[in-house]
């Protein structure tokens, strides 16, 4: 990107290494940290300088289902014990590309899916839950060892864990980073998405991935549709307050907020979002499950048997659904800028669980851009987010939205 200020890659690596060795002992975000190979990179990248700055030496932390050259893949699973692949996946391949610096691999959900928790600790209260499936690479932005680092989304792994731990993230339109190298869960669902503390990073990553450039968003007022989800009473009275709190904030810095009683087939879509994630998750584990079952957790036997539980018609139904989902929430948001919508039902649980996903998942069925705002506190000071959804498509402009939002709140 012209104009960015090139920072030397050595100094950025040199930092992200010093603040992991100081506090990664109680936070363990990292299950491999590449100390030598990232400081070879990041001397070459300093070599070219500004010639290659839209993500010139910026330090990345990788979620451990996505292949990293020369770095283990566990999936945090006993399966992949010593599996280091030899090539990047395309979503690194393009990072490395643009300048960026790959620092090691951060804890995940077995598999991003089920079965073992990350070992991760939220930075802001070691006894909670940064969130799952993409724990480590959360709390690795949250605390402050990298500033970008990728993340995926099945359910609510990307956007879930960037509310517990107060950070920004971000789940693209379904589809328009590879998920080549990325281990499938569920194929109508997977997302890579990624973590920063800068919604402008946010945005060269789109940039680097090759989004289209969003148009200017032109005159305001911004418009923004306030939509508590059918799941409201669901939430814990901090985490209602925390979203009432920021929607307030917004009609007082002169953001002009719909209400939004309810979206078409908005219902059905966590009952839809299950049908189609055990099913597919079936076909992803099934030749785990039957090559090698001792060492495959029960949770994942359980998505196998679900090409029982969910037969064929239902699957059929739950895509039908969706499809018209996707179009009736576009067209219930035409003219709107964006959706404000709950990330999480409160602040980080105690414990190691993923959290609850039922706030994220309907977005994801629906295939559209996400990006949590970390915008209100809970009990303890604990972080509670915001989400902002968009059209499919439109991820440029909602990144464009959400730099206006918080300018206002902000002033």
């Amino acid at each position: 990107m012209s104009g960015t200020a090139y920072a030397s890659a050595v100094a950025n690596v040199h930092a992200a290494l010093q603040r992991i060795g100081e506090r990664d002992s109680d936070v363990r975000a990292w299950l491999h940290v590449d100390d030598a190979g990232a400081l070879e990179a990041a001397a070459a990248q300093d070599r070219l300088g500004s010639v290659n700055v839209r993500l010139g030496g910026v330090c990345v932390g990788v979620k451990d289902v996505i292949s990293v050259a020369k770095m283990p893949l566990t999936h945090n699973s006993p399966l992949y014990s010593g599996h280091v692949p030899a090539e990047d996946a395309p979503c690194v391949a393009t990072l490395r590309a643009a300048g960026a610096v790959i620092i090691g691999k951060t804890d995940t959900t077995e598999f991003a899916a089920a079965g073992r928790n990350a070992a991760t600790a939220n930075p802001h209260d070691f006894s909670r839950t940064p969130g799952g499936s993409s724990a480590g690479s959360a709390a690795a932005v949250a605390d402050g060892h990298v500033p970008l680092a990728l993340a995926t989304q099945t359910g609510g792994s990307t956007i879930r864990p960037a509310s517990f731990c107060g950070i920004h993230g971000f789940k693209p339109t379904w589809g328009l980073v590879s998920r080549e190298g990325v281990k499938t869960y569920a194929n109508s669902l997977d997302t890579v998405g990624w973590y920063s503390r800068d919604l402008d990073l946010c945005d060269r990553v789109c940039e680097v991935y090759g989004f289209a450039e969003a148009q200017p968003l032109g005159p305001g007022p911004r418009r923004i549709g306030v939509f508590r989800t059918p799941w409201w009473d669901e939430m814990t009275p901090g985490g209602q307050a925390a979203f009432e709190g920021v929607a307030a904030a917004m009609a007082s810095a002169g953001i002009v907020t719909v209400d939004i009683a309810e979206l078409p087939e908005f219902g059905h879509l966590n009952d839809d979002h299950r049908a189609i994630l055990f099913r597919e998750g079936a076909a992803a584990f099934l030749s785990l499950a039957r090559s090698r079952p001792d060492l495959l957790h029960p949770d994942f036997h359980l998505r196998v048997d679900a090409l029982a539980a969910y037969p064929d018609a239902r699957l059929r139904e739950a895509h039908d659904r969706a499809a018209a989902a996707r179009v009736g929430f576009e067209r219930a948001i035409e003219g709107l800028d964006a959706v404000l919508a709950p990330s999480a039902p409160g602040i980080a649980p105690l414990g190691r669980s993923p959290g609850e996903p039922r706030f994220n998942q309907p977005w994801t069925l629906l295939h559209a851009p996400v990006v949590n705002l970390p915008l209100a506190r809970g009990e303890g000071g604990m972080p509670i987010g915001v989400s902002l959804v968009a059209p499919r498509y439109g991820d440029r402009r909602l990144l464009a939205v959400a730099r206006e939002v918080e300018a206002r709140l902000a002033a």
